[in-house]
Order: C-alpha cells, then structure tokens, then sequence
C-alpha cells in the first residue's frame, strides 16, 4: 500500500501520560514543544494560543495522540 503524497502529519501531538502531581502529557505544536496538558482542555487552550483551529479532538487529520486517546490522563 502506497501513502497519499497529500496527506500530512496532523500539527498537534499529545505525548504520553508522564507521573506528576498532577500527571500531564507534553503538547508539541509543529514538531515543537509548546508546554503541558493535565486535560484535553490544555490542548484546546494551547492549539488556540498558536492559532491552530481545531474542530474534533478525535479528528486524527488534526491531533495525534500518543499513548493513549484525549481521555487517557493517568500513568499506566
């Protein structure tokens, strides 16, 4: 099976749960790191700060979740 050429890489990224009090996920922004989510809420407020819309957090044209969907926020 052959890639679309047209297709590109969502711009948001969810990284992992990592332990903390609270745990949080790192949110990259076009391959860069913008800050921490403790809530889907965080990636929301973030992606607007750098005026990327976001219409479907499920959309995964628009977010990529690594490690778990929009509602997995505790260590495993």
């Amino acid at each position: 099976m052959t890639q679309n050429p047209h297709a590109s890489a969502p711009r948001i990224t969810v990284l992992p749960v990592q332990p903390g009090d609270p745990p949080f996920r790192v949110v990259e922004i076009d391959g860069e790191v913008i800050g921490c989510a403790t809530a889907m809420t965080d990636v929301l407020l973030a992606a607007a700060a750098a005026g990327v819309p976001v219409h479907d957090l499920d959309d995964p044209a628009a977010v990529r979740w690594v490690g778990g969907g929009k509602l997995s926020w505790r260590p495993h």
